[in-house]
């Protein structure tokens, strides 16, 4: 599966997963939330999360933008902006 936004105001940014246990981010811009159930993500083209379990970030690189992620990977969800009730992030870390 890969994901590319090739718009010229954002960093380059694709996702690459390996089955549903490996899976490389770029256009990381920052981690704002991680455990063994749940990575939360600024990227370059909004907010990305990943749920699952036994969640491990294998690699991070913040100056080059990308992030490794090891586990059982469920869903990957991509959110712009906040809603007034904080949205899905707000219930999965509530």
């Amino acid at each position: 599966m890969r994901y590319e936004e090739n718009n010229q105001s954002h960093v380059h940014h694709y996702v690459h997963m390996e089955g549903r246990e490996q899976l490389t981010v770029a256009g990381v811009e920052d981690v704002d939330r991680f455990d063994e159930t749940g990575i939360v993500m600024t990227t370059s083209v909004g907010t990305l999360i990943i749920t699952g379990s036994n969640l491990h970030i294998g690699k991070l690189s913040l100056d080059g933008g990308e992030l490794h992620v090891d586990g059982q990977i469920d869903s990957l969800t991509y959110e712009e902006g906040q809603r007034e009730g904080g949205g899905f992030f707000a219930r999965l870390f509530g």
